[in-house]
């Protein structure tokens, strides 16, 4: 088993990659200390080398791992890429192209809902992974025989099952559906966390826009910090604190003192004195300025609730059938979206989603198709025209 330590051997390595068709890359790394993840190792296989690289090696340079990621001749084949994509763009300030993500190209092929690593290796190529170094300390040096085998196994294996996801999707002619998720992962914006922007990542439902926008400037003070001394956003400041400060909005260090949710001492140092500028700046932002409140429920009634579940019927139907996952077709909240306005803008709405379930689920709500039980299965059917008529009418009334 290679591991490369120096920028040397790391060039030797990657200058002959770049003429390979595609290459399998994962990383392990690090990052319950920290804001920005610790890259430990980089794997790396094409369809005839596999090597492991130590980035933690003293003085090695990866700008020649770092050209090999932008090489458009030679795809870059990863597992659930997203993390992986975030430590590189991180660290060298670009992001591998062209992608191609196994995960996102089972789900398009009909493996299910985020099929993991292990279980994907098992179904497409028979082998069965090692689990037993999965919660190695890859930061601890020197990491043994064993650990190193395990990493590797994450990429040696992944080349069968590239290669058999890319046939299927020839097939099936999805190639497109597979090439809209990937423009998603090779966009910077998916990893720039914007402090001002970084909000609309967490679950909070402020009761009005002003709230919200305190809660904003709270969560880009956070941010800021947890960038600047690169901790975990939980150790400058927990989520229930962020919502705690947002909802109470309190004007002075004794009413900072009297929350819960705020660590003791915290309002007698600077987090506290940061933390009640940004109330401020909340609270004086212009008209003009503040977000909106996108996360209020949809005025739903009984009706629309009931078309909620029969659209999740459909979802599942038309997954099942076309062997694609529910989860890539349309969310929960596409559904709700779609119950109360035919003009969504969800993604189930648009391209191919439209064709393989959007249209179906327009049909359904608006009674010119139904979901019925044909020779022992459920499947969904159009109506007979006198049937829409009738279907049309009693909705009326």
């Amino acid at each position: 088993m290679k591991v490369i330590t120096t920028s040397q051997e790391l060039e030797e390595l990657c200058g002959p990659l770049m003429g390979e068709p595609f290459i399998t890359v994962d990383t392990e790394f690090m990052r319950e200390k920290t804001y920005w993840p610790q890259l430990c190792l980089i794997q790396i296989a094409s369809p005839t080398t596999e090597a492991i690289v130590d980035p933690m090696a003293e003085g090695i340079d990866l700008k020649s791992f770092f050209d090999l990621m932008v090489n458009e001749e030679t795809v870059k084949v990863f597992h659930s890429a997203r993390q992986d994509l975030e430590i590189i763009h991180h660290l060298g300030g670009v992001i591998p192209k062209p992608l191609f993500d196994t995960q996102v190209a089972a789900m398009v092929c009909g493996f299910g809902d985020s099929v993991g690593y292990e279980n994907l290796i098992r179904k497409l190529v028979g082998a069965r992974i090692d689990k037993s170094s999965r919660f190695t300390d890859w930061g601890h040096r020197p990491l043994t025989d064993k650990q190193l085998q395990y990493a590797l196994s994450d990429v040696t294996h992944l080349r069968e099952a590239y290669q058999k996801l890319q046939k299927n999707l020839d097939s099936s002619g999805r190639e497109s559906w597979l090439a809209e998720e990937m423009a998603i992962l090779e966009s910077p914006a998916t990893y720039e966390a914007e402090p001002r922007e970084v909000w609309k990542r967490f679950k909070f439902r402020p009761r009005s826009k002003r709230m919200l926008a305190i809660y904003r400037e709270l969560a880009a003070w956070r941010e800021r910090e947890a960038q600047g001394r690169n901790l975990p956003r939980s150790r400058v400041l927990k989520d229930d604190a962020l919502s705690e400060l947002a909802v109470q909005a309190p004007k002075g260090p004794d009413e900072l003192r009297r929350l819960r949710a705020v660590p003791r001492g915290f309002a007698d140092g600077n987090y506290g004195t940061n933390v009640l500028k940004a109330i401020e700046a909340g609270r004086q932002a212009s008209l003009d300025d503040l977000p909106e409140v996108t996360n209020k429920p949809l005025p739903m009634d009984a009706a629309s609730g009931a078309v909620v579940e029969i659209l999740k019927v459909a979802l599942k139907l038309a997954s099942e059938q076309h062997h694609v996952a529910m989860k890539l077709i349309a969310s929960v909240s596409d559904l709700e979206e779609i119950a109360v306005n035919d003009e969504a803008d969800v993604r189930a709405l648009n391209g191919w989603r439209r064709k393989l379930f959007g249209e179906i689920a327009l049909d359904l709500k608006h009674g010119r198709a139904c979901i019925a039980i044909e020779d022992g299965k459920v499947v969904t059917l159009p109506l007979p025209h006198e049937e829409k008529d009738f279907a049309v009418a009693a909705s009326a009334e």
